[in-house]
């Protein structure tokens, strides 16, 4: 058995990982990335490879580090095709855009990383976690914490079939969708949101396609929904000739369904008559709002396994850059405090839903807006969006209508009043929600208070919606 003794342990060569990794060895700490493929797959994810934030990432790894892997910069639009009006709209996306090779972008990251002399150990698969038994709460006196939580304080892996530990004071999970350090960790006394379900998850397939001419549409990102709203295609040019094609659905659907339903659509399409396949990948992803709490004695989740992913679009990279960066930060200030307890880390908290989660916990509602609805009225109701409004929507939680825009729109919705008005009181109540993320406690002492008030909106959005409770 190999043991190797670090300030931090991170799970998982991701976005958030090596980030998190990257300001940790840049401040002078002691940290490993352990990762389950080898070095040459590291990095190899089921991505649809667009980046929503472009021009914004950490220090850590500069964004100079990862440009090369930008290869379309000159998208700037979504557009929504919608069969059943035989129609499209074209959604302008504030901010920054770009189209990544996902690949070469991971290489990218761990190169990064390693420059600010993070040491990654490939082909480790993470079994468990290391934690001490309810009572120890991380300050380091061995006493009973208030939370009754056993402090985590490492990990244990296999490399090449040979048992390795990772003796820690602190874990940083960025192990994805659906970690198994969650489920190994005793979580039950402390304030980590163990309210996940598999229903919180997509499924997301994709395959990276060339072509022989330019496509059209080399300067959106093309959004299709399938016949069931629980899934939607995408179509994200990587340059006018390589396209990321891929479907993404709820966890409670058929999958074999719906890639069906990809299939079908791409030899429909005259531009891929003849295209070549040349990768295929498959991965979950959550569509859900962010862990309500992602810090335990010892422990903090980051990216993926935290929820960071925008549940309306599926994007999540730059704010797992930032997760990681501010999950490090906290680990410096508990290492160096030699308090490893969950009001130590819980800035980190606070730092996520003040830079996204408030905001995306407030998308969500959205989401839940449209499982109560037919296909047909949703994609009738986008077509009399003002889109420029739903643009600000979709990123940023909310959005305001003039009087003329709610004339107009009301006068371009014939037939779907009743959905429009629905969809207006469900986004005061967006609003409400995204207001009560802004006062996310300041520490675990107020945060069973503030999760009632939250739950209670949520009521009032399954009342309105009619949507079945999602949490």
């Amino acid at each position: 058995m190999t043991t190797h003794e670090v300030d931090v342990a991170v799970v998982g060569a991701g976005t958030a990982g090596c980030y998190a990794a990257a300001t940790l060895a840049d401040a002078g700490y002691d940290v490993s990335v352990a990762e389950r493929k080898d070095a040459e797959e590291a990095g190899h994810i089921a991505c649809g490879d667009a980046l929503k934030g472009a021009d914004a990432f950490p220090e850590a790894i500069p964004k100079e580090t990862l440009e090369p892997a930008f290869t379309n910069t000159a998208v700037d639009h979504g557009r929504f095709e919608i069969p059943q009006l035989d129609t499209a709209v074209d959604i302008p996306v504030p901010g920054e855009l770009a189209v990544i090779d996902r690949w070469e972008y991971g290489r990218r990251i761990i190169a990064g990383a390693r420059e600010r002399g993070v040491e990654f150990h490939f082909d480790t698969v993470v079994q468990d976690v290391i934690q001490n038994g309810a009572g120890d709460d991380g300050t380091g006196d061995g006493g009973v914490g208030a939370d009754g939580a056993g402090a985590v304080e490492g990990i244990e892996a296999t490399r090449d079939g040979e048992r390795v530990t990772y003796d820690a004071d602190l874990v940083i999970d960025a192990a994805g969708s659906l970690s198994l350090l969650q489920d190994k960790a005793d979580l039950a006394g402390a304030t980590f949101d163990t309210n996940v379900d598999y229903s919180h998850f997509s499924s997301a397939y994709r395959e990276i396609v060339t072509v022989d001419e330019p496509v059209e549409w080399e300067d959106a990102l093309v959004f299709k929904p399938t016949e069931r709203a629980a899934g939607y295609l995408w179509y994200f040019p990587r340059t006018a000739t390589e396209i990321n094609v891929g479907l993404g659905f709820q966890m409670t659907e058929e999958p074999m369904h719906l890639v069906q339903d990809l299939k079908d659509d791409i030899e429909a399409r005259p531009e891929f008559e003849n295209a070549t396949v040349t990768d295929k990948l498959g991965a979950a992803l959550p569509t859900r709002r962010p862990y309500d709490s992602a810090v335990a004695p010892g422990y903090v989740a980051v990216g993926d396994a935290a929820g960071h992913v925008n549940p309306t679009t599926g994007g999540g990279i730059a704010g797992a850059a930032y997760a990681g960066k501010y999950a490090a930060e906290a680990a410096m200030d508990a290492i160096e405090d030699g308090d490893r307890s969950e009001a130590a880390l819980w800035e980190y908290n606070e730092r996520v839903m003040d830079h996204f989660g408030g905001r995306y916990a407030a998308l969500d509602v959205y989401n839940i807006f449209t499982t109560a609805y037919d296909v047909d009225d949703l994609m009738g109701l986008l077509a009399a969006m003002p889109v420029r409004k739903l643009s600000e929507a979709l990123y940023s939680g909310s959005a305001n209508l003039g009087i003329m825009t709610k004339l107009r729109t009301v006068l371009r919705s014939v037939g779907h009043w009743d959905t429009i008005y629905d969809l207006y009181r469900t986004k005061n109540l967006a609003d409400e929600l995204l207001a009560h993320y802004e006062d996310y406690p300041d520490g675990p002492g107020e945060f069973e208070a503030w999760q009632r008030e939250r739950d209670a909106i949520m009521d009032r959005v399954y009342a309105r919606t009619g949507a079945d409770p999602k949490y």
